[in-house]
């Protein structure tokens, strides 16, 4: 069966959060997946492309996967950069190059946004990260710190 890539529109938001909760069984996020929260981000995002971008994989008309590109500036990183923010395939998917696929589509559409660096965060221990590196990512020597916000 051929599978397609297309940019996902606000039609497909409900499509987009049924696979990020099979994501959340998979790998979850370190941050809780409140479902309105996300929803309301994902609405945003899918409204405007000036902050990032979503792809969906189908097989014939079945969602299989998503990316979720996501968009920063950055003096270091030479200004406008890109991060895959969300790269997802169901385990029935999985080893038949989609994931490759996505990265190529990462790749070209964040450089077609005038970003100058495609970055990634991976959880220890999960297996893409093999993918990733051979795909070019590098392991930094630092490390990914974060602070909590305002409310949030």
């Amino acid at each position: 069966m051929p599978i397609t890539f297309q940019p996902a529109t606000l039609a497909d938001l409900d499509v987009v959060l049924l696979l990020m909760s099979h994501l959340q069984a998979d790998d979850p996020w370190s941050e809780p997946f409140h479902e309105s929260v996300v929803r309301a981000n994902l609405s945003e995002l899918l409204r405007n492309s000036h902050n990032g971008l979503i792809y969906l994989v189908r097989e014939e008309q079945n969602p299989v996967g998503y990316l979720v590109i996501c968009f920063d500036f950055s003096l270091e990183y030479r200004g406008k950069g890109a991060w895959v923010d969300e790269l997802f395939v169901e385990r029935s998917h999985r080893g038949q190059g989609i994931g490759t696929q996505l990265l190529d589509l990462a790749e070209s559409a964040s450089g077609e946004s005038g970003a100058q660096f495609l970055h990634l965060e991976v959880n220890h221990g999960n297996p893409a990260i093999e993918l990733y590196r051979r795909r070019g990512f590098v392991d930094h020597q630092r490390y990914l710190m974060t602070k909590r916000l305002g409310h949030a």
